[in-house]
């Protein structure tokens, strides 16, 4: 059964580590039949401000253009990846505000009561991040448990997400040896394999 990935960059450099992992993994998920949909929102400038006329209770409420084109894009999308840099230990802004813009209500979830509904049961969330730090020092210190607390499995409830799984690289310089680079490009190959060549729950 083929899958739609929708490839989500967010790094301004478009030849980062960053970046380049995206690139991998849209490429690793196309070999095995899926297709792959790039959001690079630097690219596409996309903007992380939300406005007041998008908040649900405000006079004037309505969808923007670029928020119901990024929808609709992404509305037939079996799996969500992330693949974003660790800036001050949390997702950068840009992230935060397409998150907050694109998966809130009418597409994430939906209000019922006081409570939200979840949109996307069904669909998958898997995210591959970077950092300056170290790795170990990233895991010691909480950080990445923070992040995927905070972000992942928070997003995840909210819209009916499954988690897939969340990859951390630390020590990403400018600069990386060659050697480095192809050694990530494989990780990313093989979970990709590891995920993606069979059916998911």
């Amino acid at each position: 059964m083929s899958r739609k990935h929708a490839v989500i960059i967010v790094h301004p450099d478009p030849e980062s580590y960053t970046a380049t992992m995206a690139r991998t993994y849209a490429a690793a998920v196309r070999a095995q039949g899926d297709t792959a949909v790039i959001r690079d929102l630097y690219a596409m400038n996309f903007d992380p401000r939300l406005h007041i006329g998008e908040l649900p209770r405000s006079e004037g409420y309505r969808l923007p253009a670029d928020v119901a084109n990024e929808r609709k894009v992404l509305a037939d999308v079996d799996v969500f990846a992330f693949f974003y840099p660790l800036w001050f230990n949390a997702p950068p802004a840009m992230m935060k505000g397409y998150v907050d813009r694109v998966f809130g209500m009418g597409f994430g979830f939906e209000p019922h009561g006081s409570a939200q509904v979840p949109m996307l049961e069904g669909r998958h969330l898997i995210s591959f991040t970077t950092s300056g730090a170290p790795e170990h020092w990233v895991r010691g210190t909480g950080v990445l448990d923070a992040l995927e607390t905070l972000f992942d499995k928070h997003l995840a409830a909210m819209c009916g997400l499954s988690i897939i799984a969340h990859y951390h690289v630390g020590e990403v310089i400018p600069d990386l040896p060659l050697a480095v680079v192809n050694e990530a490009k494989n990780n990313i190959r093989a979970a990709v394999k590891l995920y993606f060549s069979r059916e998911i729950a």
